[in-house]
């Protein structure tokens, strides 16, 4: 069975839309400013209303803006070594044979060294905010006040929004593939990477919606935290699939030589 171009382009380009959309997560979504009613009932669900000023609350949210999450623009990495995967497929659409044979362990490659070295920042990043919130937000009532006006009213319905959307996205595509051609099943290392992106969303959604929201922005830090080791995973294995290839060309150069 030929493979059905436009429907492969078409996943192509709800995956390319899906990475857009974590990359610019943090400027689409609104952040959120809570009012004195919302601290003042956020406070009471925590038996903290008489440790923490709602005033001070108020202040220091002024002087320091709430921070938009780190979890969907960490799904970022996943998807860009999906993209990046079905990417070189696809060019080998366009492209000789024998060219493709030769580039695409060299782009890997130098994709994986990439996404390997933004991994590593991603989780040093996301362990020292998750460390920093947890710290502050036990620190009554000084730490506590800060951890509040910063991080303490996550914008979880435009999370819950933009992660619906992902999903929809990734599982269209993912139709959109199996109809251009049935025999992508048959490769375990796209249908595993494939998974790991909708799991990685999906794990997302779930730390977001089990706490209060006092707490979400610290399981949106454990999330960026699994989400950037999944994706450090994933790089690691295209890494070593890269290395194999670059040898195999080199091996049959050498023996055609």
């Amino acid at each position: 069975m030929e493979l059905r171009k436009p429907l492969f382009i078409a996943a192509l380009v709800l995956l390319g839309l899906c990475v857009l959309v974590e990359v610019g997560a943090s400027i689409l979504l609104p952040r959120p400013v809570a009012s004195r009613a919302d601290i003042e009932a956020n406070l009471r669900s925590e038996g903290a209303q008489d440790d923490v000023s709602v005033d001070e609350v108020l202040a220091m949210q002024r002087e320091n803006p709430p921070t938009p999450g780190l979890g969907i623009p960490y799904l970022a990495l996943v998807d860009g070594l999906l993209l990046l995967t079905l990417g070189l497929m696809g060019a080998s659409l366009l492209i000789p044979e024998r060219v493709h044979g030769q580039v695409q362990g060299v782009v890997s490659l130098v994709g994986a060294i990439v996404a390997l070295l933004a991994g590593i920042a991603m989780l040093v990043g996301a362990i020292g905010l998750l460390l920093l919130m947890v710290s502050l937000f036990t620190a009554v009532p000084f730490g506590t006040i800060a951890y509040l006006a910063i991080w303490g009213f996550f914008n979880r319905g435009g999370a819950s929004a933009t992660l619906g959307l992902l999903m929809a996205f990734k599982v269209t595509a993912g139709v959109c593939l199996v109809l251009a051609q049935p025999r992508f099943l048959q490769n375990k290392g796209l249908v595993l990477l494939f998974l790991t992106s909708l799991l990685a969303g999906a794990i997302l959604s779930i730390l977001h919606g089990w706490v209060p929201l006092l707490l979400v922005s610290i399981t949106d830090a454990v999330g960026a935290i699994i989400v950037s080791i999944l994706g450090l995973v994933w790089a690691v294995v295209l890494f070593i699939g890269a290395l194999v290839s670059i040898l195999r060309v080199l091996k049959l150069k050498r023996t055609a030589a």
